[in-house]
């Protein structure tokens, strides 16, 4: 009569694990969906405005000039925005861009002639 316990057969002798199979090819993640850009606000339709540059040029043009307050209303651009323009506008746009301060205080931007 055999009487060993099965501590004593898992000690005594090791027996091999079962051979290793391979595994299935398993499917490949798909890629994460990119996010969708954010919707601009509805704004003046493209026939009513030919371009913001122009609009802004034509501000400077008037004999008063064109405050920053009014072409950031205008634009709908930040006031850093404007004066980035402004500049460029100034150096590699070939105008002559005058800035001064009104009574009120306020930057006006003229292009003079």
């Amino acid at each position: 009569m055999n009487t060993t316990t099965e501590s004593e057969k898992n000690a005594s002798g090791a027996e091999a694990p079962p051979p290793k199979t391979k595994r299935a090819p398993t499917k490949k993640a798909k890629a994460a969906k990119k996010a969708g850009r954010a919707k601009k606000r509805a704004s003046k339709p493209k026939a009513d405005r030919p371009n913001k540059k122009a609009e802004v040029i034509a501000m400077m043009k008037r004999a008063k000039g064109a405050t920053l307050a009014e072409i950031m209303a205008a634009t709908e651009w930040q006031a850093h925005t404007v004066r980035g323009f402004v500049s460029i506008l100034g150096s590699k746009g070939g105008e002559q861009v005058e800035s001064s301060k009104n009574a009120a205080g306020e930057r006006v931007y003229k292009i003079g002639k």
